[in-house]
């Protein structure tokens, strides 16, 4: 561990920006490289800066110290960057990739054409740079709006950074409002807590009181009480108690009672919210989640009150003969979940891993393809649907591919205008299928059709709202299938075994047989510094070497959170270091460093690039010149600008909750007790489960005892099940 010593002394220095080494756009910390008059050598300036480009002049004011790793550095109390006048300053600044289309070429050509004056050309007289050799009417065009973006960002960046906010999201704010950011923000700065990811509350909240407005207004109360369902909302609720609420509400905004009641009162009438009671307690619901929950609820009782899209079909011959097509014996379950499938028009198939699953779907499409119905397979993520795809050989779509997602207007294209052309719905993974996108579906399923709901209700519930496959099957209005029976050939893995034993509540076998080969290791660590070293040797030399399986594309740490030092944030740092160190071609953005061949995961939808929260890919490539990362998804290539790259993280280690739909040949679980809040069957069931030839938890035992111990049923509150009872007209039980 590096020490530094600071010395006391304030001095001011001075000198053009060389290269910027590190830059935290998170909290503006950066580490530059200056051209320091009187220094012959670059001086390292660490500090903070909301914005930096090669080639700018900087000021700064503080000390010098002594870093043992890395040598002198002038750590500067004050940094302040003016663009820069010199035609070295200059030629730098537009080479750095701060302007799309210019890079190191260009900028050179740019620079001896105009001299001091290309900046004016840019703003005042574009039609000039066609002047230059190879700048044509696109790359003009493209090279003055950059200019025009920079310029505006660089206000917005500068505006937050006067109101002492985070500058992390200014870019993603001036995709959202344009350039009229700080006119949106200055009317309404909650605005920023709903629109954008990222900026919570408390951030808008700084903003809001620093314009002028008081903290006892009605604006700042109505967003508190949105704030704070939101709040619930991400921890999976679509609802909160109505005394939970206020409390929440008033506890964050530290005002008077009856000033929340009182805003609670006007969302209320202006039905931004919905007061509804569940089971004796008085909740409020966001309305568009209550009124998505209800439609749910009437759609799919009508369902299931009428006709089935396929005739009468002998049952009998029909199990005779798939059993004969497949060569596979049926075990009685399995024929009488058949049977219920082909008299239903709506129901549930739910098990853990090695019961049939797979094979009961296959059965029931074989028999139904007969009789020349169109079939839809889906599944949430582009992996499930994929894995959909290679156990049934039919064409399975993501769910919001199969909706055909509209980037432009954020909404799907199938619904009730423009429903599904399918006459049954198979959805695989449902237990990670949240409100709004059931919602979506049975929206766009037609009333002719019939819907396959498949998943595992022992996983974790979905990330968004709500609880879908659970309520659907205790609410026992439709048919529910519960394989329960591990199959003989599935029992030769420890994988399953282990997995069923842990849901039973009890703890695994930890010790491999000493007659062969097991898929289900576990490896004691003592402290989370020793499981780093395990799982950095576990993932670059052992796995590899025994089991041929690949570092990168094979092998995924499930991690049971973010924090620590077996968490995602830390572990994919050190697991970069690893596999793929970076390099003076690496960026950094967003507070991670991303280079050509890191695995990255996609943290939110971006239905323009047809990317979703979750999907896994690699960095295949980096262009400084268009500021521009290429990312390969399962093959298909999708162009990042620098900017956008705050929708990516490095995805060495990614959570089990991010882990959902997915399948791995090989995974590596760190458990620790520093895990303890996140310790709860559920959970840990989930991640092994993801894993399908290899399975390696290392860390302590007392960490997966606990974990085996906790049921983790933790309530979500929901109307989805008190919907589905109040429209079901006859209760349906299987």
């Amino acid at each position: 561990m590096s020490t530094s010593l600071i010395v006391p002394a304030i001095e001011a220095i001075t000198g053009l920006v060389e290269r910027v080494t590190y830059h935290n756009a998170e909290n503006g910390f950066c580490v530059l490289r200056v051209n320091v008059k009187g220094h012959k050598d670059l001086v390292t300036i660490v500090g903070n800066l909301s914005i930096i480009s090669p080639g700018e002049f900087v000021q700064a004011s503080g000390g010098w110290i002594h870093d043992r790793q890395h040598g002198a550095q002038f750590k500067a109390q004050f940094l302040k960057s003016t663009p820069p006048t010199s035609l070295e300053g200059i030629e730098k600044y537009l080479a750095s990739g701060m302007i799309k289309g210019v890079g190191p070429v260009y900028a050179k050509k740019l620079v001896a054409a105009f001299g001091e004056n290309v900046f004016e050309i840019i703003e005042a007289s574009p039609h000039r740079l066609r002047e230059v050799t190879g700048v044509g009417q696109n790359l003009a065009a493209q090279i003055t709006k950059g200019w025009a973006d920079q310029r505006i960002i660089r206000d917005i960046m500068l505006f937050l950074h006067s109101h002492k906010i985070s500058t992390a999201r200014a870019v993603r704010i001036y995709k959202t409002y344009g350039a009229r950011a700080i006119e949106v923000i200055t009317l309404d700065p909650y605005r920023l807590a709903r629109d954008i990811r990222g900026i919570g509350f408390v951030s808008a909240d700084t903003i809001a009181q620093q314009i002028g407005i008081e903290k006892t207004s009605v604006l700042r109360a109505r967003a508190g009480i949105a704030y704070a369902l939101t709040k619930a909302m991400d921890d999976g609720h679509c609802g909160i108690p109505q005394h939970m609420l206020l409390s929440s509400a008033q506890e964050l905004l530290d005002i008077p009672g009856e000033l929340v009641s009182q805003a609670l009162d006007l969302e209320l009438g202006c039905e931004n919210v919905v007061q509804e009671t569940i089971e004796g307690t008085d909740c409020i619901f966001l309305s568009g989640l209550f009124f998505a929950e209800k439609a749910i609820a009437k759609k799919l009782i009508a369902l299931t009150q009428s006709p089935l899209p396929w005739s009468s079909i002998d049952t009998a011959l029909a199990l005779k003969r798939v059993e004969e097509q497949t060569a596979v014996s049926l075990s009685q379950t399995q024929k009488q979940a058949i049977e219920i499938a082909l008299a239903s028009k709506v129901m549930v198939i739910t098990g853990g891993p090695g019961v049939g699953k797979t094979t009961l779907v296959n059965s029931i499409l074989k028999i139904l393809q007969t009789q020349k119905l169109q079939i839809a397979l889906a599944a949430p993520t582009g992996r499930a649907a994929k894995r959909l795809f290679e156990c049934t050989g039919m064409e399975a779509k993501t769910l919001h591919r199969l909706l055909e997602t509209n980037p432009i207007k954020g909404e799907f294209g199938k619904n009730e205008g423009s429903p599904l052309a399918c006459d049954l719905l198979i959805i695989d993974e449902t237990s990670m299928v949240d409100i709004p996108l059931m919602h979506a579906v049975v929206k766009a399923l037609p009333k002719t059709a019939a819907l396959i709901l498949v998943g595992d209700i022992d996983q974790l519930p979905s990330v968004g709202p709500g609880q879908v496959l659970s309520d659907l099957i205790h609410s026992n209005t439709i048919p529910v299938i519960r394989l329960t029976e591990v199959f003989r050939q599935a029992l030769t893995s420890q994988i399953i075994t282990a997995a069923h034993t842990i849901n039973q509540g009890n703890m695994p076998e930890l010790k491999v047989s000493s007659e062969g080969e097991s898929d289900f290791y576990f490896i004691q660590a003592s402290t989370p510094e020793d499981a780093l070293d395990k799982i950095i040797k576990m993932l670059k030399e052992r796995i590899p070497l025994k089991f041929g399986f690949s570092p990168l594309t094979d092998i995924q740490v499930l991690c049971p959170m973010g924090r620590g030092i077996v968490g995602t944030k830390n572990l994919n740092a050190e697991l970069q270091k690893a596999l793929n160190p970076p390099t003076d071609l690496s960026i950094s953005r967003f507070g991670w460093t991303f280079g050509v061949g890191d695995k990255v995961m996609q943290i939110e939808n971006n239905y323009d690039k047809n990317v979703y929260n979750g999907d896994i890919g690699i960095i295949t490539a980096i262009s400084h010149e268009e500021s521009e990362v290429v990312i390969s998804y399962d093959e298909r290539l999708v162009v990042y600008e620098f900017g956008e790259c705050d929708e990516i993280v490095l995805a060495y280690a990614t959570t089990i909750h991010k882990s959902q739909g997915s399948e791995y040949p090989a995974v590596i679980i760190p458990l620790m007790m520093q895990h303890y809040t996140m310790l709860k069957r559920n959970l840990i069931y989930t991640g092994i489960t993801r894993g399908k030839k290899l399975v390696i938890v290392i860390g302590e035992k007392k960490a997966l005892a606990l974990a085996v111990k906790q049921s983790g049923e933790q309530r979500r509150w929901s109307s989805l099940r008190l919907r589905l009872e109040e429209n079901a007209i006859e209760p349906k039980h299987s």
